[in-house]
C-alpha cells in the first residue's frame, strides 16, 4: 500500500510540474499538428524516460541533504543567488527582442530521440523534484530507499506522460492559447524566482 502512495504522489508532482506552459508543452502540441499525435505520443515518451531518471535523482538528492542539515543554509544562500541570476535572466529573455525560427520538420522515426534530447535540456526538472520531495521528507511523507524512489518515480513517468498526452490531444484547440501564454513566461518565470529570492534572501538575514 506504501508503495502505492508514492506512486500516486510522484503521479501528482509530475502532473503538477506537466500541466504549466513550458517549451516542452509547446513543443508537445506543434509536433502534434505537424506530424500527428502517434509521432507526439513518441516524442512524449521520450520526455517521459527522462524524467524517470530526473526524478530519481531529485529523490537521490533531497534524502542526502535532507539527512546533512548542516548543508542546508549553505544550500539557501547558493539556491538564492542562483534564483536572482534565473530571474534576471528571464527578464532578459522577454523584453529582448526574439527572432522567429522557422518551423523544423522532424521525421517520425527520430521523435523519441528528440524527445530525450530536449527533456534532457530542461534543467528545471532536478530542481523541481528536488523541492518537492525534501517538503515531502520534511512532512514525514517520504521516506527514500532505491525502491520507494523507483516507484515515485513510475509515478512521475506516469503522470508526466498523461498530462503531456492531453495537450497532444486537444492540440488543435489550445494551441493559440498555449502561444500566448507561453510568450509571457519568460516575464513571468522572472517574477517568480525573483519573489522567492527575495524571499530567501530576508529569511536568511532575519536568521
Amino acid at each position: 500500500m506504501t508503495l502505492l502512495i508514492y506512486i500516486f504522489f510522484g503521479f501528482l508532482i509530475a502532473s503538477a510540474g506537466s500541466i504549466t506552459p513550458s517549451f516542452l508543452n509547446l513543443t508537445v502540441v506543434k509536433f502534434s499538428l505537424r506530424n500527428g499525435k502517434k509521432a507526439a505520443f513518441y516524442l512524449i515518451g521520450g520526455y517521459a524516460t527522462v524524467l524517470f531518471f530526473q526524478a530519481n535523482i531529485g529523490a537521490y538528492l533531497a534524502s542526502i541533504l535532507m539527512k546533512n542539515s548542516e548543508y542546508i543554509t549553505l544550500i539557501q544562500k547558493i539556491g538564492t543567488g542562483i534564483l536572482f541570476l534565473l530571474s534576471i535572466n528571464f527578464f532578459r529573455l522577454y523584453f529582448t527582442k526574439k527572432i522567429i525560427k522557422e518551423k523544423q520538420e522532424i521525421p517520425k522515426s527520430k521523435a523519441y530521440l528528440h524527445g530525450i534530447i530536449m527533456s534532457s535540456l530542461n534543467t528545471i526538472a532536478v530542481p523541481f523534484y528536488f523541492t518537492a520531495i525534501s517538503l515531502l521528507i520534511g512532512l514525514k511523507y517520504f521516506e527514500y530507499s532505491l525502491l520507494n524512489a523507483f516507484f515515485f518515480s513510475i509515478g512521475s513517468t506516469i503522470g508526466s506522460f498523461t498530462l503531456y498526452s492531453l495537450y497532444a490531444i486537444v492540440a488543435e484547440k489550445i494551441e493559440h492559447k498555449l502561444t500566448y501564454i507561453a510568450t509571457k513566461m519568460d516575464f513571468i518565470l522572472g517574477c517568480l524566482t525573483g519573489l522567492v529570492g527575495l524571499g530567501n534572501l530576508i529569511y536568511l538575514v532575519s536568521q
